[in-house]
This record gives C-alpha cells, sequence and structure tokens, in this order.
C-alpha cells in the first residue's frame, strides 16, 4: 500500500483532503504529514515533527471533549475513556477507515506490503491532525477529532470500545466455574438526577468486591473488572466505599 515519493502526489493529494473533509491552503504540510521517513529525503521534512504536534492536540481535545460530554464523571472515569480513545490503535483504525494508507508518501521499500503497518497507519493520523491545526487553527482540528473520536467515546461509553469487562467475566465464568455471573445492587445514593450505584458481581456462591458507578451499566461493568482482577490475583481498581 501507499506511493512511492517518484509518483505526481497531486492526485493523492486531492483523495486524501477528499476523504479527511478538510481543504488545505498549505499543501506543503498535507504532503509532509502523508511523508513517511522512508520516503523523505531527511527526517525533518517526514511527518514525525507533525506527528509529536499532532498527538499533543488529540490528547487536549479529547480531555476537553471528555471534560465537556461527562460533567458528573470523577477524574477516574474521564482517564478511563482518554486511555482508550486516545491510544495508536484507535487511531490506527480510524486512518484504515479512512484508507489513508492508499496516500501515504513512502519510500520504495515501503510499498511494497500487502497491509501497511498499524504503528504507522496510527502516527500518521496524528500527523494530520497536526497539519491541519498548522493550516487551519485550533477550530478545524478540533471538528476533525470530534468528527472522528465523538464515535470511538460514545462505543467506549456502550462497552463496545476497548474491552467489555461483563463479557470477559461471564467467559472466565463459565470457563472456569461453569456458572453464568450474576450482579446484585448493594446500594445507591444521590439525588434522583444523578444517583450512583454499587453492584457486586456473583458466580455461584461467590460474591466478588462491589464498585461504584454513575449507572448501573457502569457499575456492572466496574464490578465485573473487580471480580476479573480479584480472580486473576491482582489489586482491585475500583474501591467499594
Amino acid at each position: 500500500m501507499g506511493r512511492t515519493i517518484q509518483r505526481d502526489d497531486s492526485e493523492l493529494l486531492e483523495g486524501c483532503q477528499d476523504v479527511l473533509g478538510y481543504r488545505f491552503r498549505d499543501q506543503g504540510l498535507l504532503r509532509e504529514a502523508l511523508t513517511h521517513a522512508s520516503g523523505a529525503n531527511h527526517r525533518l521534512v517526514s511527518n514525525e515533527r507533525l506527528e509529536f504536534l499532532g498527538d499533543a492536540i488529540l490528547g487536549a481535545v479529547v480531555c476537553e471533549m471528555l471534560y465537556r460530554r461527562f460533567p458528573d464523571y470523577l477524574e477516574g472515569d474521564l482517564t478511563r475513556i482518554k486511555s482508550s480513545v486516545v491510544s495508536r490503535r484507535t487511531c490506527a483504525k480510524i486512518s484504515q477507515e479512512l484508507g489513508i494508507d492508499e496516500f501515504l508518501i513512502m519510500g520504495k521499500g515501503m510499498g511494497g506490503h500487502d497491509q501497511t503497518p498499524s504503528s504507522m497507519m496510527g502516527d500518521v493520523f496524528e500527523s494530520l491532525i497536526g497539519a491541519v491545526y498548522l493550516d487551519g487553527g485550533m477550530e478545524a482540528a478540533r471538528r476533525l477529532i470530534a468528527r472522528h473520536m465523538g464515535p470511538e467515546i460514545d462505543a467506549v461509553e456502550d462497552g463496545q470500545g476497548g474491552v467489555n469487562h461483563k463479557s470477559r467475566l461471564q467467559q472466565v465464568a463459565q470457563r472456569q466455574f461453569g456458572e453464568t455471573p450474576g450482579y446484585l445492587l448493594l446500594d445507591e445514593k444521590g439525588p434522583d438526577h444523578s444517583k450512583c450505584f454499587k453492584i457486586a458481581a456473583r458466580i455461584g456462591g461467590r460474591r466478588f468486591a462491589p464498585a461504584w458507578g454513575r449507572n448501573k451499566k457502569d457499575a456492572e461493568q466496574n464490578a465485573a473488572l473487580n471480580a476479573l482482577c480479584q480472580i486473576a490475583g491482582e489489586p482491585l481498581p475500583f474501591e467499594s466505599d
């Protein structure tokens, strides 16, 4: 995948702007963002510096998105979502869905692989964020990030992104104990519009360390992770009090 730097890249740059939904005033920035070190005359004109910038902007914008979207979340809850969303895996997934590998400018030795390495795909998404920021400012970068990271945040909250702890616990429970886990509501607190719930996972006659959550779904996920850690003899990630 990708193209060697000898190719005329005007069509390449046009196609990349179409999939990004952003038109660059400075086409040189886009070219730099797409240029892997193997396809650059010098590493200073590869996308490595833009990746460094884009990584910082991505983290800041996602943190702001989480802060505004979840006003009732504590720092630990926000960090949990951020660590799943702002990851090389997620950035690579977005690049692959956009087909960015078709626009990469690489050296001759790199362009013949059937599939572009995931790490390279993650890097190029960050470098594109950096390029959009320099070309169009923070608002342009924020729109690009929100368009692609918004659904990832939603997926993590729905238990579809990252790891679904309840699903993992069910697999472990059936494999090790021949039982299906259940969940016990132990306590709740707070006003009706902002309740927190304390829930424990149970497998057969064994009850595991409970966990709090801002709704029952979150509390069950947290309780499932506590149970998984207890079974594995690992420290509990969520305190029960």
